[in-house]
């Protein structure tokens, strides 16, 4: 649903508030305050937390959560997805504009693509702004899914929840720490709007890969 074509039509700042973490990428000075919360930009993220260092994206290590990496014969990450109970948490991060966010026009590009399936999205309020909320068919049956996005400066972080968690926000639990944890290390590389940033296995986990194989 995320990868489907079509001519960007940016966020203007008229369109909706940035989040917290874009807005502080904005200050006139040009040095931006540490934000209060989470997903970090590298250059605001804590000191002395323990994370699994993916390349762009960083995860706070979090007792009791388990963190299931899909990647190719490179090493090149291509699905992150935790796990808590019967909450599942899948995080995605991309490249977006510097001044301008793009979860509003993601958000409304996935609306439109589930509309299309036959399913009924609805909007609701959350944490890091307007969450999107559907139950989905699988093939095991219905599933709710919820998807959270977190503008950043030249980044956008997309989280889905599925499960509890997805039907339940309150039932988020130590699931919304690790997003509320994560930082994004962001190259100074030119990239597409909506290019997903790159992500790598931690050197100790390919060669475990290797080894196994």
């Amino acid at each position: 649903m995320f990868s489907r074509k079509r001519e960007p039509k940016h966020v203007r700042a008229a369109d909706a508030p940035p989040s917290k973490a874009l807005a502080d990428s904005l200050v006139a000075d040009g040095e931006a305050p540490a934000p209060e919360t989470g997903p970090w930009d590298v250059k605001h993220a804590p000191d002395g937390v323990q994370r699994l260092d993916l390349g762009s994206l960083q995860i706070p290590a979090v007792e009791g959560v388990e963190v299931r990496v899909q990647a190719n014969p490179d090493g090149g990450v291509e699905q992150i997805v935790l796990v808590d109970g019967d909450s599942a948490l899948q995080l995605g991060v991309f490249a977006a504009p510097r001044t301008e966010g793009i979860w509003d026009e993601v958000r409304a590009e996935i609306a439109e693509a589930m509309a299309a399936d036959g399913v009924s999205p609805l909007e609701i309020d959350g944490r890091y702004g307007i969450e999107l909320k559907a139950r989905v068919n699988t093939p095991d049956g219905p599933a709710d899914v919820r998807f959270v996005g977190v503008d950043g400066p030249r980044w956008m972080v997309r989280a889905l929840y599925q499960g509890a968690a997805a039907s339940d926000p309150a039932r988020e639990g130590i699931l919304g720490e690790v997003l509320g944890g994560l930082v994004v290390v962001r190259d100074d590389e030119p990239r597409p709007v909506r290019e997903p940033l790159p992500l790598r296995l931690p050197k100790e986990m390919a060669e475990q890969g290797q080894q196994a194989e």
